[in-house]
Parts: C-alpha cells; structure tokens; sequence
C-alpha cells in the first residue's frame, strides 16, 4: 500500500476512535435509552422511581453539556470492522491508540490504565494491552467503542461447567448478579457468552452488550425475568427490575464442556460506531 494511503487510513481511524469514544461517553444508544425509560414508566417501588428520575436527569445534563455521563470513563474496549483493501497492520492499532489518547485529552476522560502490579498510571488510557482491539473482516471500515466501567466489570465472572449442568446457566446468571448487589449500579445490562472456550465465553459475554437490548430472544428474557425476582432494583435500593436485559451469544464448544461468562454492564451501556472515511 502507498505510504499516503497508509497515513491517511491513520488519521481517519484515530479520529474516528476519538468521534467514536466521544459519541459513546456522551450519548447512550436509542435501544439502551428505550429500555430505561420502559423501566422507569413500568416501576411500582417509589423508592426506585426517584432513581430512574434521577437517572434520566443525568443522560439529559450529560447531552445538555456535552460531558461524560459518569466519572469512570472506563477503560478503551474496541472493535474494529475490515474490509478486504485495508490491510490489517500494526499501524491500525498504533492509530486506535493514538484516538484514544487524543479521547483521554479532548473529551476528555479520566485516565483509568495502570500497570497491573506496580498500578502505574500512563495517564492516557493506553498501555499494555490497551486499548483491547477485536478485529474482524467486514463489508465496511468501522471502529466501535465500549468504555467499560471497573464498577460493573469487577462483578463478571466465568465459569466451567459440565454438559451435564446446562439446566445451571441460568442459576449461575441470577448468582452473579445476584452476588453483584449494588455495585455495578443497577438497573444493569447482562451479556452471556455460552459455549467457545475459557476465554472465548469471556469475550462473547462483553460482545453481547453490543447486541440490541429492546429485544430479547425467549431464553434471553425467562434470564431477565429470573434475574429481576431478586429484586435488588437502581441502585440497591429496591425495585422490580434489577436488570433492563439479558443479551446471549453462543459458540460451538467442546464435548466435555460448557463455558459460560457473565459480563456485567451499569444501566450507561455506553458504545458507539463510527465508519472510517479515507
């Protein structure tokens, strides 16, 4: 590829990463704002209702200013879509990084990467594994973004099961969120990844929060539905929907095994795509 091409597929991908994490931070999608506002028109606990106000009072103020809809920005999760005449380079993710740290400056977002074990902060949102890139080929030249708070991913979790648990996923789904309680700021967005491997599962629970959450297959609601039994409500504090969706992906996996991963979102399921232009 030229190198003109080559500088130019950079610069329209970091700024897309940065007009994607900008969107994303800001702005919650029509699916993730439907929902809510289901949730907060269907409430019967009083309590719960204030919170949906004032949950609703914080999309309108962030939109209003042009702020992030909360102080944890989380950390840069990104998928990147590829069509077959842009090659896959390690300058697409120089570039992706790059857009985050002119996001962590511009937008800007509070600087959240640290070292794992020295807990150094680069104070820009890259290093070591960050930004998390997913790549995959696609028709179009797209950059997604998932900011991903430590309040509601710290309460995931996967497990190993047998074959012969399958009648357990939904226990272990109600457990986790159940055992979550108030921390990832409730109502929350379930992702289940079924099947794969170890980290595959993982990886399928957080692409799961990008699916539409105003729909919901029949499997994915009888989880919602036994999720909101627990009655944990916004914020802790009480209510009938502990969760606004259940959104399910699947794999093909081994014989001997059934993974299966939770990957908790707060009720900001903050993402958004951008179409890179060059």
């Amino acid at each position: 590829m030229p190198v003109q091409d080559s500088d130019r597929i950079h610069a329209a991908l970091a700024s897309a990463t940065l007009a994607a994490y900008r969107e994303a931070v800001i702005h919650l999608p029509v699916d993730v704002l439907k929902v809510i506002g289901d949730a907060a028109r269907a409430e019967t606990n009083t309590v719960a209702r204030g919170e949906y106000a004032n949950i609703l009072l914080n999309i309108r103020t962030a939109g209003e200013r042009g702020v992030p809809l909360c102080q944890d920005t989380g950390v840069p999760v990104v998928y990147l879509t590829i069509p077959p005449e842009v090659p896959l380079t390690q300058g697409l993710y120089d570039a992706v990084a790059e857009g985050v740290r002119r996001a962590t400056t511009e937008i800007p977002l509070r600087p959240n990467v640290v070292d794992p074990l020295t807990r150094h902060n680069t104070n820009d949102n890259t290093g070591m594994g960050m930004p998390a890139i997913h790549v995959k080929p696609g028709k179009k030249f797209t950059v997604t973004v998932l900011p991903k708070g430590a309040g509601a991913e710290n309460m995931s979790r996967t497990a190993m099961l047998l074959p012969s648990q399958k009648d357990q996923i939904e226990k272990f789904v109600v457990e986790t969120v159940y055992l979550a309680g108030a921390r990832p700021c409730p109502p929350v967005i379930v992702g289940v990844g079924i099947g794969g491997t170890f980290d595959g599962a993982a990886a399928l629970a957080k692409e799961a929060l990008l699916e539409p959450v105003d729909r919901m297959t029949d499997f994915e609601q009888s989880l919602l539905c036994a999720v909101n039994k627990l009655g944990i409500g916004p914020m802790g504090l009480g209510g009938d929907f502990t969760a606004l969706a259940v959104k399910v992906k699947t794999a093909g996996c081994h014989t001997a095994s059934l993974p299966v991963a939770v990957n908790i979102q707060c009720w900001a399921n903050r993402h958004a795509t951008v179409e890179v232009t060059w």
